[in-house]
C-alpha cells in the first residue's frame, strides 16, 4: 500500500464555526501542524490552506480546505491533482455520528456514510473511496432532523474535552500508520477510548 503524502482535516471555515462539532477533522491536521511546526498558509489556486513538513519521519502535506464542508471535494481534488497524489496516500480527518466523544478510528475504504464532505471528496478523486479516514467521534443527536444543528454546534465542555483526549490520541497513534503498521494503529485507536473518568 502507497504511503500517505496528504493529511486533510475537514471543517467549515470562518470564526462561528470554530470548536464546533463538524470541525474536529480540522482540529485534527491544526494539532498536527502545531505539533510539528508546520505552517498553514492559504493556497487560494488550491482551495485551502497547506502546509509541508516532516511527519515522524515522513514528508508530509498537511491541508485545511477554505470551502465549506459540503464542498470539501474541490480542495482535496486540486491538491491531490497538482501534487499528483493518489487517493490511496490521502488520509481524511473527519468528524464521525455513530462513534461518541472519545473514540476515534483509521479506516482504510468504504462510502461516504452520510457525511457530506466525503460524499463530495468521493467524486472530486475519480470516484475512489479507496482512501484513509480518520474518524473522530462527536456523537449523535439521537434524531436525523437534528443532526444539522448538532454538527454546527459546540460540543459540552465534557465532550470537547473528550474529543480532545481521542485528538491527542490519534496524533499518538498516527506515526504507527505512516510506517505502514496500520494494524497496530487501528488497535492502538481501538483500544484508548477515553470516558467521562479519563477527564
Amino acid at each position: 500500500m502507497p504511503s500517505i503524502r496528504l493529511i486533510v482535516g475537514l471543517g467549515n471555515p470562518g470564526e462561528k464555526y470554530i470548536g464546533t462539532r463538524h470541525n474536529a477533522g480540522a482540529d485534527f491536521v491544526s494539532a498536527l501542524a502545531k505539533q510539528n511546526g508546520i505552517e498553514l498558509k492559504s493556497e487560494k489556486k488550491l482551495a485551502g490552506r497547506l502546509g509541508r513538513g516532516t511527519v515522524a519521519g515522513h514528508d508530509l502535506r498537511l491541508m485545511i480546505p477554505d470551502t465549506y464542508m459540503n464542498h470539501s471535494g474541490k480542495a482535496v481534488g486540486l491538491a491531490a491533482k497538482y501534487f499528483q497524489i493518489a487517493p490511496g496516500q490521502i488520509l481524511i480527518a473527519h468528524d464521525e455520528l455513530d462513534m461518541p466523544p472519545g473514540a476515534s478510528r483509521f479506516k482504510f475504504d468504504g462510502g461516504h456514510g452520510g457525511h457530506n464532505g466525503l460524499r463530495d471528496v468521493i467524486p472530486a478523486i475519480g470516484g475512489s473511496k479507496a482512501f484513509w479516514r480518520l474518524r473522530v467521534g462527536v456523537g449523535h443527536p439521537g434524531h436525523a432532523s437534528k443532526v444539522s444543528g448538532w454538527v454546527l454546534s459546540k460540543a459540552s465542555k465534557i465532550e470537547q474535552g473528550l474529543i480532545d483526549l481521542s485528538i491527542d490520541e490519534s496524533l499518538s497513534a498516527l506515526p504507527l500508520l505512516l510506517d505502514g503498521e496500520d494494524v497496530k494503529a487501528m488497535t492502538r485507536l481501538h483500544s484508548s477510548d477515553k470516558t467521562k473518568e479519563d477527564l
